[in-house]
């Protein structure tokens, strides 16, 4: 019998599916982040402790390693878009045969099936796809240093760079930003902590920042909501496409943006890296 794994990998963990021929999920695991480009190796070892929990609960701890070489995979994973590191990983693995898309990918294909519409991705990063008569674009995803604007870890390094803006009497100090000050020890230790910082670790503070009622961390959001709207509407340019808000930010943007037409999410993207898999298989 064919398997088929499902993985769908982000900045702050990843998610691992098995199935047999019929589409019958036998298995679930779980396991850190799996950003491939900014951190390869730490992302193939949790896609395969992820992998490996999944066949445990699918097939019992006894065939896990037998099972490992006769997996078809399919993975959506964050940094897949960086030069060369999907083919490096595809090597790396030990599936029998393996897809390698990038998570806005597999996000699309599970939150859209075959239908037209935008789906905008918003939890450590952001990234948008449009499917649009059978093809998928994407558009953003470029990660924390050249763009991911609107998504939790920019939301979350742009609080900490305001209250040094407000250490510096650039910008007003509020409630807020003194909050997160002290909370690291100050702003020298705020410049420490960006020095070894992880994607993820700045997306920690984003929920706290979009639920606040502080006028700075409001105007954060504010500018961040305003963003994703300009996106969405180059995007949605001569269409009448709805979108589809995922990610852990997604629910605070839909509310936000409820004058965009929307519809909820038909998937996941542990779905869509399963239906890529089967189109391998």
């Amino acid at each position: 019998m064919t398997f088929f794994l499902a993985i769908d990998g982000g900045g702050t963990g990843c998610r691992a599916a098995v199935a047999d021929d019929s589409g019958c999920v036998l298995g679930h695991g779980h396991g850190g982040p799996a950003n491939i480009a900014s951190d390869h190796e730490a992302a193939r070892s949790n896609i395969l402790a992820a992998t490996e929990m999944a066949l445990a609960a699918a097939l019992g701890p006894t065939e896990v390693r037998q099972a490992l070489p006769q997996l078809v995979a399919g993975l959506g994973l964050a940094g897949a878009n960086a030069a060369g590191v999907a083919g490096r990983l595809r090597l790396a693995l030990p599936f029998a045969r393996t897809r390698i898309e990038t998570d806005a990918i597999a996000a699309a294909k599970g939150a859209l099936a075959d239908a037209d519409g935008i789906v905008a991705a918003l939890g450590t990063g952001s990234v948008f796809a449009v499917q649009y008569q059978g093809s998928i674009r994407t558009f953003g995803g470029w990660g924390l240093v050249l763009g991911d604007e609107g998504g939790g870890a920019y939301l979350g390094r742009a609080a900490l760079s305001l209250a040094l803006r407000a250490v510096d009497g650039f910008a007003t100090m509020t409630p807020f930003l003194q909050g997160l000050l002290d909370e690291h020890g100050g702003a020298a230790s705020v410049v420490s902590f960006a020095q070894s910082a992880r994607a993820a670790d700045f997306a920690q503070l984003a929920p706290r920042v979009v639920q606040s009622a502080d006028p700075a961390a409001q105007s954060l959001w504010s500018a961040c909501t305003d963003g994703v709207s300009a996106v969405i509407a180059d995007l949605r340019k001569g269409t009448d496409l709805p979108v589809t808000f995922i990610g852990g930010l997604g629910p605070f943007y839909a509310e936000a943006l409820r004058q965009i037409p929307q519809v909820k999410a038909k998937g996941t993207t542990l779905d869509g890296a399963m239906l890529l898999a089967r189109e391998v298989g």
